[in-house]
């Protein structure tokens, strides 16, 4: 897997602690809440032991939303760019570079983003006074160093309210564990099978992981392999069984998410998983035909493919199935953790799952990025039938390649801002 080392510098401890400190600047998280009241629907969920999130960053919207039975929401870096692009923070872009003196360059739109994440989330917490996954700029995902820098700095600036989202890289998941050792709770996201989380909570145990259900029912629709029903719920309750037994023992327990959700009849048919994070249109149509929430744990659905695909081609069980090679290589990680990321890469070869975390070069990592969030299969059919690739892996890293574009443009529309 190549991967890309983030060329920052850090500012002084001095001036990252000023800068942290202005955040909270004109923020009372005691006053401004939105005015909830109960809703049964949401209660007969709640009820099965299921957490409900909204999944936006627009706080006009989410309040219109808002019931007391969500108790949390979540952003990534396409919500937090669309709500940059409404120019509602550019007044605060020239304040904060004032306040950082000494960086190149980059590391100055690096710690502007920061600190808008920061400042934005601080507003979700003061409106709404629940948890928020914030999210770290994309330039860390495979520098560990750093990302464990920001993961600890944003952690601490909200540390009863804020939980740190790190992309599921070979670095992330380094990085993941490092940060909860310190106790700082993670949100590991770009999560889309049961191998990726069983490996996560065995190996980092973070405070959750995910899986982004809606995209793989849209990759096997999408490219004609099948008409995608079912696939995302049966691998998030494929997910949710090995975690729930896998960390069955920790102190703090692995919970699931179910992400991505794309109908309001996903919730339903995940009814009783850990988490939910659903965009408000989604919450707006979520309803039980009957009215009535049945818990869904124990099922099993059946996804069908075409009749005209081979499923040795496709292998689309390994997005429910955990093998005993990758059980073997979690425990290995778990025992000797390795130092850093191309150490980790070369571990998962060693244990014969390739597929995981596969070696592409810089091309083929643009491929990615030019088919979107759902990749092309036919330019990865080949990889994907002799397992050097998978479906889970594809979407991993055309997820990231998604959220990197979205950074960018974030990061261009400060630049601009800087002149």
């Amino acid at each position: 897997m190549a991967t890309r080392q983030a060329s920052l510098q850090l500012p002084s401890p001095a001036i990252a602690e000023q800068l942290d400190r202005s955040v909270a600047e004109g923020i009372d998280l005691n006053s401004g809440r939105v005015q909830s009241s109960s809703d049964d629907a949401w209660q007969g969920l709640r009820d099965l032991g299921s957490e409900l999130w909204l999944d936006t960053g627009d706080i006009d919207l989410a309040a219109e939303m808002w019931v007391d039975e969500f108790t949390a929401l979540t952003t990534n870096n396409t919500l937090l760019n669309a709500e940059v692009q409404k120019g509602i923070y550019d007044d605060l872009v020239s304040e904060v570079a004032g306040v950082l003196s000494g960086v190149d360059q980059r590391t100055l739109v690096v710690e502007i983003a920061f600190f808008l994440n920061a400042r934005h989330g601080l507003r979700l917490v003061q409106r709404f006074g629940t948890k928020v996954s914030v999210e770290l700029h994309t330039d860390l995902a495979h520098d560990i160093e750093r990302a464990v820098y920001y993961g600890k700095r944003i952690h601490a600036i909200c540390p009863d309210y804020f939980v740190v989202k790190v992309p599921l890289t070979p670095a992330g998941l380094l990085v993941t564990r490092r940060l909860r050792e310190d106790g700082v709770p993670v949100n590991f996201t770009l999560g889309f099978s049961a191998r990726h989380n069983y490996l996560a909570t065995k190996v980092a145990k973070p405070s959750y992981v995910n899986v982004f259900l809606g995209r793989l029912g849209s990759y096997l629709a999408n490219n004609d392999l099948g008409d995608g029903a079912f696939a995302g719920e049966r691998a998030t309750l494929a997910s949710q069984r090995v975690v729930t037994e896998l960390a069955a023992g920790y102190s703090e327990p692995t919970k699931q998410i179910a992400a991505s959700l794309r109908a309001g009849s996903q919730v339903v048919d995940v009814a009783g998983v850990d988490v939910m994070t659903m965009p408000p249109g989604v919450a707006q149509v979520a309803r039980p035909s009957n009215g009535e929430w049945v818990s869904h744990l124990d099922t099993v659905y059946d996804v069908k493919l075409a009749d005209s695909v081979d499923p040795k081609s496709v292998r689309v069980e390994v997005l429910w199935d955990v093998t005993e090679a990758e059980q073997r290589l979690a425990a290995s990680l778990d025992e000797d953790v390795p130092t850093s990321a191309e150490a980790l890469v070369d571990r998962a070869h060693k244990f014969g799952v390739p597929d995981l975390f596969p070696r592409l070069d810089t091309a083929s990592l643009g491929h990615l990025a030019e088919d979107g969030k759902i990749p092309v299969h036919t330019r990865w059919a080949s990889g994907v039938a002799g397992g050097q690739l998978a479906i889970d892996t594809l979407l991993n890293l055309a997820g990231l390649a998604s959220f990197t574009a979205d950074q960018a443009a974030l990061d261009q529309r400060i630049e601009r801002l800087l002149g």
